[in-house]
């Protein structure tokens, strides 16, 4: 094999590699009406509302703030990004307790932040929150 043919094999092995990576970024860019945060949780409080809008053994998702609340018990309250960690993209509904991503079918638990189903392997990133004044609060202290 010539030298010539085996480098144009790989000019072009590297241009379909571009392209489908390029249409990958397009359709998770696209997909998410919320759009990618470069840093996936609150770096300042983020008022959330109610607390009693999280149903107790439930979880609630505010997706324009990017995280998902869930109640174990009465009084007691986790919250996760709601980020996807495989392409970013935000989740788009919780089912029970699962969270989907719409990008490309990742599902979360939103009680523990794992990842149940691919192509995201890292969990969540579990956000501080707390309840002032009967109104849920995520993000680091003020």
């Amino acid at each position: 094999m010539s030298g010539r043919s085996a480098a144009r094999r790989t000019v072009l092995k590297g241009a379909a590699l571009a392209g489908a990576a390029g249409l990958g970024v397009a359709a998770c860019s696209t997909e998410s009406k919320v759009g990618h945060a470069q840093v996936p949780t609150p770096t300042a409080p983020v008022d959330l509302g109610a607390a009693g809008e999280v149903p107790v053994g439930g979880a609630r998702l505010y997706r324009e703030q990017r995280l998902v609340v869930h109640c174990p018990a009465e009084g007691h309250y986790k919250a996760f990004s709601a980020q996807c960690t495989h392409a970013g993209c935000v989740l788009d509904k919780v089912e029970g307790t699962e969270g989907n991503c719409p990008c490309h079918g990742s599902r979360f638990d939103v009680t523990t932040g794992t990842a149940l189903r691919g192509p995201a392997t890292v969990p969540l990133p579990e956000v501080p929150v707390r309840v002032r004044d009967g109104k849920l609060v995520a993000g680091p202290e003020a």
